[in-house]
């Protein structure tokens, strides 16, 4: 019932725009461009870590974006790294992370297919160093960034926008099979040019049954500000039941900022602290980052970065980087 009201609402916001569309066009002209974004770096391990290091490529998505119409686009993208399965780091696998179409009349937008999720863009582009670390929500495993499903975006006003999510709730490498999905919700306020609050819902029905079991909900509140010269942002997230759990939940907060000291420099730091509920789970601790990015061009950006991280159960690790981002 829940799938249907939700499909009635985006189907009612849209369809009065959908029977406008213009008829004067009789040739389909497609406009686009390629899509080609690598993420690289450069690791050596320091103290205890001190015998690992090495080359790796992260990420690489390529890509195409193109334009069927004024309101009609879409975008296919493929997302190329690691398995991530053990035994296998040296092994590379391709997704399609993005398959969709996008629809934009006035102030409202709608994308379907498998994309590119509203879950934490919002604080990734506040943050502005993915090819160096993702953001707080993706970092640990409390959502994905692009799923199957649709979602609805409205813009109210220059300083209010809403988007509601419907997704399969699988990530954009699992196909969804158990007929179970995720719901979202999520409120962007901007009250002053520089300001940016946002807050973020969401519900995952559980694809497990038995005792011990619960939907899982994720809860996200950011605020950040944005000056000329320099950017502060601090983020609450919190996850309730991870993995269908009950009362398995995680919690956490990560700070950053970003300071212009040059027309092509920037210093960057950024700190998180990610908990557990009676302490259940083993990913506890604290990450501690900072450094200098450098951007000689346009599309290619440099940073030469420490970073460390401190589990509350286990020993400390910490690396020395240099990370590449090219990007067209």
């Amino acid at each position: 019932m829940k799938r249907i009201l939700f499909i009635i609402v985006l189907t009612a916001l849209s369809i009065g725009s959908f029977a406008q569309e213009e008829k004067k066009e009789n040739k389909l002209k497609i406009t686009g461009s390629p899509i080609v974004t690598v993420f690289a770096n450069y690791h050596v391990g320091l103290g205890r870590a001190n015998k690992e290091s090495g080359f790796a490529l992260d990420r690489s998505y390529l890509g195409y974006q193109f334009n069927l119409s004024p309101k009609l686009s879409g975008k296919l993208v493929f997302d190329i790294g690691s398995t991530k399965v053990s035994g296998s780091d040296l092994e590379r696998v391709a997704y399609v992370k993005n398959a969709m179409l996008s629809w934009k009349t006035g102030d409202l937008t709608l994308d379907f297919g498998l994309i590119g999720l509203e879950q934490f863009n919002v604080q990734e582009k506040f943050w502005g160093y993915r090819y160096i670390m993702k953001s707080f929500q993706d970092e640990y495993k409390f959502g994905s960034s692009a799923d199957m499903g649709i979602i609805g975006k409205y813009k109210f006003t220059d300083w209010l926008r809403a988007d509601i999510t419907f997704i399969n709730g699988e990530g954009y490498k699992k196909l969804n099979n158990d007929n179970k999905y995720r719901y979202g919700l999520g409120v962007t306020l901007n009250p002053v040019k520089s300001l940016t609050i946002r807050g973020y819902f969401d519900i995952s029905n559980k694809n497990i049954d038995g005792e011990g079991t619960k939907d899982q909900q994720n809860l996200a509140l950011f605020a950040g500000y944005k000056h000329e010269h320099f950017s502060l942002g601090a983020e609450y997230n919190k996850m309730y039941n991870t993995k269908f759990k009950k009362d398995r939940d995680q919690s956490g907060y990560s700070i950053y900022t970003s300071v212009k000291l040059a027309s092509k420099f920037n210093l960057f730091g950024r700190y998180d602290n990610l908990t557990s509920k009676d302490d259940w789970s083993n990913a506890d601790g604290q990450r501690i980052l900072a450094g200098i990015q450098y951007s000689p061009i346009k599309y290619l950006k440099i940073a030469p970065n420490f970073t460390s991280w401190n589990p509350y159960s286990g020993k400390s690790t910490a690396f020395g980087y240099l990370n590449i981002e090219f990007k067209l």
